[in-house]
């Protein structure tokens, strides 16, 4: 009988505990420590807990180690547990930079490691099948490739740490905007199914960022990224909307549309001329379930360090680049909901859906 993989998680609280509860119900798995200040939380006896990453991945000998930890902890605790001969799942969004990028992915690759980031909509079976769709000539020449997300995100959301809402702290990167956080994965998806992989897949990014809320970062923000070969990705994206609606990967051609709902895994195939869409549905695969098939059979990761590098070059650009412009005051409503206050956008559904479709930011449309 095989021998479970050891397995020790840093970060167990909010998004954490889904990682200490993944690797709880696997029969290949043993968690072996869990590391956080803020305590342990629910984990077995025999688990150790210790209060800093660092202590864990010096005292126990692990074969896969979860970063759920703030962003700039996230290279040098991914290069700390590699060079300890761990595996390691790193949460998204995975480093700041494009240095620490090709840093991290030599390092893997020195000590015969991998690196899975946890951009979650990569499991899915159905990007490689919208790729696969729009490269068939379905719906023509693909003219353009786009994301839309509208999110409702409180004020108190921009306070639940104390990095929440920040692009940089003491000068190191946190990149909490809606971009490169709380809708990632529209962006992250939308260059997946586009082709674009590394750094260099991007040659162009015009970042138009917004916000309502009083933060650092923003909360509402287009942006057009174009990519070696030709081809364009833009995004409109908001945690400023009434509502929160399935976010979506467009991609736009001559004769007809893909639309990849990436939270349902779903793809919806609109030709021009057909009466109705042809909708196919795909299966996720969990990407610590993917990283133990690497570990023990060499299967292919999902979602590899490696297919992450033209995400982690477009947060650079962000974090980086001007600062979000403050959106005028008459177009944001103040509204109080289960407790928490949001700050709506007059407008802003309609914007990020034009971004999208049209391809231009919001000063090209002349919007919000």
């Amino acid at each position: 009988m095989t021998a479970r993989l050891r397995v020790g998680v840093a970060g167990v609280h909010g998004h954490g505990r889904r990682h200490v509860e993944a690797v709880l119900a696997s029969p290949d798995l043993e968690l072996v420590a869990v590391a956080d200040p803020r305590g342990g939380g629910d984990v077995p006896s025999a688990t150790r807990v210790f209060v800093d990453a660092v202590d864990m991945l010096d005292a126990a000998d692990l074969d896969i180690v979860v970063l759920s930890t703030p962003i700039p902890t996230h290279a040098g605790l991914a290069r700390l547990a590699l060079s300890r001969g761990a595996h390691v799942l790193l949460e998204k969004p995975p480093v700041p930079s494009v240095a620490d990028h090709h840093a991290l992915v030599t390092a893997a690759d020195a000590a015969s490691r991998a690196v899975q980031v946890g951009f979650q909509s990569l499991g899915s079976a159905g990007v490689a099948a919208t790729a696969d769709a729009a490269a068939s000539g379905i719906i023509g020449e693909v003219l353009h490739y786009g994301a839309v997300g509208q999110w409702a995100r409180s004020e108190e959301y921009w306070r639940r740490a104390p990095w929440a809402g920040h692009r940089v702290i003491d000068g190191l990167p946190v990149a909490d905007g809606v971009v490169t956080n709380p809708l990632a994965h529209a962006i992250a998806t939308a260059l997946a199914i586009a082709g674009a992989a590394a750094p260099e897949d991007v040659v162009a990014i015009d970042a138009d960022l917004r916000r309502a809320n009083d933060i650092e970062t923003d909360d509402t923000s287009s942006l057009v990224v174009d990519l070696r070969g030709g081809a364009r990705v833009a995004a409109g994206l908001a945690a400023t909307a009434r509502d929160r609606h399935e976010p979506y990967v467009l991609a736009r051609g001559t004769r007809g549309f893909l639309v990849y709902v990436y939270t349902l895994d779903t793809l919806h195939v609109h030709r021009d001329g057909a009466a109705l869409p042809r909708t196919y549905a795909f299966e996720r695969t969990e990407l610590l379930a993917d990283l133990v098939r690497h570990i023990r059979g060499g299967d292919e990761l999902l979602a590899p360090l490696g297919r992450t590098g033209a995400f982690t070059r477009v947060l650079e650009e962000i974090v980086t680049g001007p600062p979000p412009t403050p959106i005028a005051s008459a177009l944001v409503r103040v509204e109080a909901s289960a407790g928490e206050t949001f700050r709506v956008v007059t407008g802003v559904e309609d914007a990020v859906e034009r971004v999208a479709w049209e391809a231009r930011t919001f000063r090209d449309l002349g919007v919000l």
